[in-house]
């Protein structure tokens, strides 16, 4: 099992540099083209380069967002963040192939180059964050959780009289399922998330997080006439 880890753990680090090497350069393309399309609308030459840094960095910081939301009630606004940003960015990078192409490349060609690296740096963001995520939340929450499952234990020991011996493994699974979800529940996390890190059906999930429902006493005439 450790070997497998570590080896997960290697490919989880070397998707992620990947990734990062390539925002890089997918960033410095688009910041350059962006930086230029700003000095020729009339942007001073020492300060064109903030607006490549205001459209892109937008990118960067709601695809950062949007993850960190997922599943809560604020995430639509990082999304509009991210949409609106990736718009402008697309656009103005392919205005500027237009503008700044050779004649003999057609203008439709010169745009679609130039949309590439906006779009790029768009997946490889949400790609670095997402494989950064998967790397420690998990597992720092797992720690977390088994090391009070104990706690739980002790707390609300079940009676022995109640279960056989057989199924007391298979109670105790479920019971560290659940304290586990709630665990996550706690954490943020969405019942499609908890379902997935627990390897079970979000209605299984949704069902741990369900009350009870208490079923009213029904009379019977028997009793009304004793």
């Amino acid at each position: 099992m450790s070997v497998r880890r570590l080896a997960w753990g290697w490919a989880v680090v070397t998707a992620a540099t990947g990734t990062v090497l390539i925002g890089i350069g997918a960033f410095w393309l688009s910041f350059m083209a962006l930086a230029d399309l700003a000095a020729r609308s009339g942007i001073a030459s020492g300060q064109a380069w903030i607006w490549p840094l205001l459209v892109d960095g937008l990118i960067v910081v709601s695809t950062i967002a949007v993850v960190a939301l997922d599943g809560r009630r604020g995430a639509w606004y990082p999304w509009a963040l991210l949409i609106c940003g990736a718009l402008v960015s697309v656009a103005a990078n392919a205005l500027h192939a237009v503008v700044a192409a050779d004649a003999s490349v057609p203008a439709l060609l010169a745009a679609t180059v130039a949309a590439v690296p906006p779009l790029v740096l768009l997946a490889s963001t949400h790609l670095t964050v997402v494989l950064t995520r998967s790397a420690t939340v998990p597992r720092s929450s797992t720690a977390q959780i088994l090391g009070e499952l104990p706690a739980v234990a002790e707390a609300h020991p079940a009676p022995e009289s109640e279960a056989e011996p057989d199924a007391e493994p298979e109670a105790e699974l479920v019971l560290g399922r659940r304290e586990r979800a709630m665990q996550l529940r706690e954490a943020g996390w969405s019942n499609k998330a908890i379902a997935d890190e627990l390897q079970v059906h979000p209605s299984t999930v949704g069902r741990w997080f369900t009350p009870p429902v208490e079923e009213p006493e029904i009379t019977t005439g028997m009793e009304t006439t004793s």
